[in-house]
């Protein structure tokens, strides 16, 4: 059994615990830590485990294996190197850390240690319509791909929601999924603004309109509308020489009624990805038990984190085309 930490109670650390409790095997979470450690306790004591105020004391405690990590983003950096530095492994959730220059930090550092110890919180690669893609395409009968367009549509966000965060809070989970769907290094970022919908707080650009062009000439649309009113909505269309291939859709009854026929969207990112946690979660045991992790590793991080930047840099510059500079993948995470 993998004696598990979950360092961020806050709603995905809550998620997290609650599948693995209820919904996988070979898992157990002996100890939680929040900085608000009421919050902590509400969700440690239930389960007997160890309650604590700071990371640093979970990632050290001697009965816990394995650490999840669900804090905000920006103290993502501090919780990674402590279980660097206790040889333990990690399970960060998406991006690793708000910086490029950080990610690349700890990649330095898990190469340096010689072994992987770091998997990041992709979930899509283990969504089972992404990976039917994924094999279609690396079947290789639908010949090299073209260009594809993906879209993000959220129903609507809060007041605090910036422009920034539709990068790292939302376009990040297609700047992972592309390049693995594709096996493709990016060269170049835009973003564009159309018109803005009038449903937004003042501080936020919505939507936004992203293009990444890869060094094969592959086109990525990425389309970011945080504020649709209809309901939570994923797609993704890629078009290749001999073909197209369209991203499955989540099973939904037609409805007939009121004189009209519907197939109803999720409401919330929670009920369209909860299969995909699960897998990724379970794969992450899984691989941890057996010795050797095969997820998204700090390098993906890293290359989502420069790719991230650049689009931040393409924000301030709209129509300005932005340099995505990452490096040959090591060797290391080959």
């Amino acid at each position: 059994m993998l004696r598990i930490g979950v360092v961020g109670c806050g709603a995905i650390g809550r998620e997290h615990i609650n599948r693995i409790t209820n919904r996988l095997a070979g898992g157990k979470v002996v100890a939680v830590s929040d900085l608000y450690v009421e919050g902590a306790h509400q969700v440690g004591d239930p389960l007997g485990a160890t309650v604590y105020s700071n990371s640093a004391d979970l990632v050290n405690d001697p009965d816990v294996d394995a650490i999840i990590c669900t804090t905000p983003a920006f103290a993502h950096k501090e919780t990674v190197i402590q279980a660097l530095e206790a040889g333990k492994p990690i399970f960060c959730e998406k991006p690793l850390t708000t910086t490029a220059e950080d990610s690349l930090e700890l990649a330095e550092i898990e190469m340096e240690l010689g072994k992987k110890l770091i998997q990041v919180g992709f979930m899509r690669r283990f969504d089972e319509s992404y990976t039917q893609v994924k094999d279609l395409l690396d079947s290789g009968e639908f010949g090299a791909p073209l260009y594809l367009r993906c879209s993000h549509w959220f129903p609507e966000v809060d007041d605090g929601f910036t422009t920034e965060m539709a990068v790292y809070d939302a376009a990040i989970h297609e700047i992972d999924v592309i390049h693995w769907l594709l096996n493709e290094r990016y060269e170049s970022a835009q973003v564009m603004f159309p018109r803005q919908t009038g449903k937004k707080n003042p501080e936020l650009k919505d939507p936004q309109i992203m293009h990444i062009r890869c060094k094969s000439g592959v086109i990525a649309t990425i389309e970011v509308f945080l504020n649709c009113q209809f309901g939570y909505d994923i797609s993704c269309q890629i078009v290749c020489e001999n073909g197209v291939i369209d991203l499955p859709k989540p099973p939904r009854p037609l409805l007939r009624r009121s004189g009209g026929q519907t197939i109803p969207l999720d409401e919330n990112w929670k009920n369209h990805w909860m299969r995909a946690y699960d897998l990724e979660i379970q794969q992450w045991i899984d691989a941890v038990r057996a010795g050797e992790l095969t997820g998204p590793n700090a390098w993906d991080g890293v290359i989502a984190n420069v790719t991230a930047d650049a689009l931040l840099r393409a924000q301030q510059n709209e129509g300005q085309i932005e340099p995505i500079a990452v490096g040959p993948r090591p060797d290391f995470y080959k």
